[in-house]
């Protein structure tokens, strides 16, 4: 334990440094974390968690979900596209249509944490 002054805080502050290389120990790499980071940004626009619900129900084309959530099909398409970049859909080609659905199981279970958590 190494005792420090801090004249910011109170008279002394202890430092528990076992406690503390434990922790640093088990701490990611700084490019998983900014990953990380990357990807709780893309939740934190409504439009795309709209998107995303919408593919929870079905597989979708741009023009079905513009047209289900009253929106133009380039804002779809823009923000589609940074859903594809972050990994949480993806796209198959039938003939000329692109049809978007989840990526897989992982961004349900990240929406539905957050909804629990909201919830309580």
């Amino acid at each position: 334990m190494k005792t420090v002054q801090n004249a910011d805080k109170c008279d002394w502050l202890c430092i528990h440094q076992d406690i503390v290389n434990r922790v640093i120990s088990h701490m990611p790499e700084e490019t998983q974390l900014y990953d990380l980071a990357e990807l709780f940004k893309v939740f934190g626009d409504s439009t795309r968690i709209k998107i995303l619900y919408v593919l929870f129900q079905s597989e979708m084309c741009v023009c079905d979900i513009a047209q289900l959530l009253t929106m133009g099909q380039s804002a779809i398409s823009h923000q589609l596209r940074v859903l594809k970049q972050a990994k949480l859909v993806k796209s198959r080609r039938d003939g000329k249509t692109i049809f978007y659905s989840l990526a897989d199981s992982h961004v349900r279970t990240i929406i539905d944490q957050g909804f629990e958590h909201i919830e309580e």
